[in-house]
């Protein structure tokens, strides 16, 4: 993936790819104008989007479905496997490591962390809890490359220090809080209750 894509392109190409792989009943063919009619967004948005990866369309048909389908999933890594750990296994870590979409795009959850001695030990949909003071050796053991963290605001901060310390480049971060990390590091935040109320001052 290159760094020069915009930020709202990359997040249109995974839906273009879970949109692609939904097509069936012996589709061989599509062009960026019915995938902008099937996802309600502009041609020429979806053609520009498409021309960061190494997808050919043909004249009058369009883009072989095979081809387009590889194309995307090469440049979203998703061959690539990537092991990502959570921290903080409450309720919405729990429901993460259920989530068994991850595997789509090459993300294997191998292991989350807490400091809740109830749960340290025992495993959610098959994944380890492990203690939240082991996150450095349990980070290196598992070659854990990617992070969730879904702990409280006041403790965000020091998990990523935590994190960043140990190699983790890739953070998403559920915590309502902006990180400060290095400049080769990347964050994504996503504050939930932020999102609704957009939506609620949308409607």
């Amino acid at each position: 993936m290159r760094s020069d894509v915009p930020i709202t392109s990359l997040q249109r190409l995974p839906v273009y790819l879970n949109y692609l792989k939904t097509l069936g009943g012996g589709v061989t063919y599509v062009s960026s104008g019915a995938i902008a009619r099937a996802l309600g967004m502009g041609e020429v948005l979806v053609r520009k989007d498409l021309a960061y990866t190494s997808a050919q369309g043909r004249t009058r048909v369009g883009y072989l479905l095979s081809e387009l389908i590889a194309a995307l999933e090469e440049f979203l890594g998703c061959n690539d496997k990537k092991n990502a750990a959570i921290v903080g296994a409450g309720g919405l870590g729990s429901a993460l490591l259920a989530y068994g979409g991850f595997v789509n795009y090459g993300i294997e959850l191998v292991a989350a962390f807490d400091n809740d001695a109830k749960k340290i030990g025992t495993k959610i949909a098959g994944k380890p809890v492990l203690d939240a003071a082991e996150i450095e050796s349990g980070i290196t053991s598992h070659a854990v490359t990617l992070a969730v963290i879904c702990v409280p605001a006041k403790h965000a901060q020091d998990v990523a220090d935590r994190l960043v310390a140990c190699g983790v480049k890739s953070i998403l971060n559920f915590a309502p809080v902006l990180l400060r990390v290095p400049e080769h590091c990347v964050v994504r935040n996503i504050d939930v209750a932020a999102n609704l109320a957009v939506l609620c001052s949308m409607a």
